[in-house]
């Protein structure tokens, strides 16, 4: 038998995502916790169970306790081939209760993000992948419509002003990004900034001056340094590097 998998991100375009599909049958709707996301998660997924009818799957990697431990124990933030966070807490985890023989997996990237489908489709021939919100023509602002029409509250992160739900203090954060977590959540900004010492890497980058690029490290990042409402959507999905 087939099974219709809905991976959910406590965001909202997964949330619809899984919505749409279930207009087409049942539904199975997992979430990879990865002990580093904002505390009123816990309560926007269970209002997204009550809306669904349904339970979501929490799933969780059997090494690592959050993402801290990730980085503390690999030593390692981001890199090249993506952020270590993602693919110890969703990406391998995910691939552990997925079964691809039988799944037909949902992922809810919107209509702007065609591009992203088919790039992951091509680097994931073995899944079988749908996108609802892709087929229906369904933007990231019509998710939060949908959402709020139906009486649940957005998460707090939203609330906050942020563009995603990730996780509090994400190593793919720009220097915007990270200066609004200074503002908000100043014990993840400095406990990101003595991380960054501990491995001496930094997450930031300058090309003032010469033009060459610079490490910034975020204890010396200039706290009106760059603009977050012009940076770029921070994605974090079950694909590392994505």
């Amino acid at each position: 038998m087939k099974r219709t998998l809905c991976w959910y991100s406590a965001g909202v375009t997964s949330m619809v995502a899984a919505m749409k599909a279930k207009e087409c049958g049942p539904i199975t709707v997992a979430y990879c916790d990865t002990g580093g996301e904002h505390p009123d998660n816990v309560r926007f997924i269970k209002d997204c169970e009550r809306l669904l009818g349904q339970e979501i799957i929490i799933l969780r990697s059997e090494k690592y306790e959050s993402i801290w431990d990730v980085f503390e124990k690999t030593r390692y933030l981001s890199g090249v081939k993506g952020a270590r966070c993602t693919t110890e807490m969703k990406k391998l985890v995910r691939r552990g209760f997925e079964d691809l023989e039988n799944d037909i997996q949902v992922f809810g990237f919107d209509n702007s993000e065609k591009i992203r489908a088919e790039k992951f489709v091509a680097n994931n021939p073995e899944v079988t992948a749908w996108f609802p919100l892709i087929e229906g023509n369904i933007s990231k602002q019509e998710c939060l419509d949908i959402i709020a029409a139906a009486g649940i509250e957005l998460p707090a992160m939203y609330k906050m002003g942020y563009k995603n739900n990730n996780c509090i203090g994400c190593v793919k954060g720009q220097s915007g990004y990270w200066n609004k977590i200074r503002v908000d959540f100043p014990e993840v900004f400095d406990r990101m900034a003595k991380q960054e010492r501990l491995l001496n890497v930094a997450l930031n980058k300058s090309y003032a001056g010469d033009g060459k690029r610079k490490r910034v490290f975020l204890d010396e990042l200039d706290p009106t340094a760059g603009r977050y409402d012009s940076e770029l959507e921070i994605k974090c999905g079950l694909i590392c590097g994505e």
